[in-house]
């Protein structure tokens, strides 16, 4: 009897710590969830045109792996098992899913057998501050027809026609006071930069492949950080342009936005397709790249393209002394349907 009575208050004092600790796990792991509560109510309202909430939105995805990570570990640790924490969680993470798994299942059309192929690059110099030389082999080695080239000044050009750029790619449209240009291996047709209202003019070039003229708009829009509603205009401006244009139409650059981005949905929307979401490849992140030790978190580089191409390939580069990866993308293109002209 002795014994009991003086068991009987270290019982308690351990099913109060226990008490305690389940109330500390079940807050630690409510407070972890936030960011995913908020920004899926950000993604499902469109919150983020135009509003601060548009830099924290390119974080989606990274908070849906906070949300499994929650839920795991709510299964996992006995102390933690809630039925409504539980229930709550997956409910979370499952809307998460709903939204992101499309762009992880390749869903491109049928490329024929021997169709015509166009290989594509967009590269963001920081301003200039990419290794030309680099820049060239990368040109060399993936055998690219167009490079869509974003923040890079006047010495930036000169820069790349010493290491060779122009051997290569001969005919260019050049505009480095307007932040975005074209090189070509193939000659370029109509050629200049579009009226769109964005922060600065985007640089367009048209080339004839297999007897089509393939229309390539090289974007770089503002930034979320600089002004939200600067940023949701120039989007707003490529999506006007988007439904302008025909099948034959490749937007390639550096976009400031990631497939979460509710203006981006709309330009995508628009008549336009991600190269990378098409392949099954819809988490490909392009910056920051050399930041210390912190691999590249988001993807704010993409290859955009219409109807009457189809993606093939596409993949990412790392480039000395820029701070975006190259994104290089081969597309085909689809045979003409009944009625479909390219403008």
């Amino acid at each position: 009897m002795t014994h009991t009575a003086a068991e009987a208050p270290r019982d308690e004092r351990r099913r109060r710590a226990g008490g305690r600790g389940r109330r500390w796990g079940l807050s630690a792991c409510g407070v972890a969830l936030i960011a995913p509560a908020v920004l899926l109510v950000v993604r499902l309202t469109g919150l983020d045109a135009g509003t601060p909430l548009a830099m924290p939105m390119v974080l989606f995805p990274w908070t849906t792996v906070i949300g499994v990570l929650v839920l795991l570990l709510l299964a996992a640790v006995p102390v933690l098992r809630s039925r409504w924490a539980l229930v709550g969680t997956a409910a979370l993470v499952t809307a998460h899913a709903v939204l992101l798994a499309p762009r992880f299942l390749s869903d491109g059309p049928q490329v024929a057998e021997g169709a015509v192929e166009l290989r594509v690059a967009t590269i963001n110099t920081n301003g200039g501050a990419a290794d030309a030389r680099a820049v060239v082999r990368l040109v060399r080695t993936e055998r690219i027809d167009v490079l869509a080239v974003q923040q890079m000044p006047p010495g930036g050009v000169e820069a790349l026609d010493r290491a060779g750029l122009g051997a290569l790619l001969p005919h260019q449209e050049l505009h480095p006071e307007y932040d975005s240009s074209v090189y070509s291996r193939l000659p370029l047709g109509e050629a200049g930069t579009t009226r769109a209202d964005t922060a600065w003019p985007q640089t367009v070039a048209e080339v004839a492949v297999g007897g089509r003229s393939v229309r390539f708009v090289a974007v770089h829009t503002y930034y979320p950080l600089g002004s939200p509603e600067r940023w949701t205009r120039d989007m707003a401006a490529l999506t006007s342009l988007a439904r302008r244009a025909g099948p034959d139409t490749v937007f390639l650059g550096d976009f400031n936005a990631s497939l979460d981005h509710a203006p981006m949905r709309d330009l995508l929307a628009a008549g336009l397709t991600d190269t990378h979401a098409e392949l099954g490849r819809g988490w490909a992140p392009t910056w920051p790249v050399g930041l210390m030790l912190v691999p590249p978190v988001v993807q704010l580089d993409h290859v955009l393209h219409g109807s009457g191409l189809a993606g093939v390939s596409v993949g990412e580069r790392t480039v000395p002394g820029t701070d975006h990866r190259a994104v290089v993308a081969v597309l085909a293109l689809l045979p003409e349907r009944a009625g479909e002209r390219s403008r």
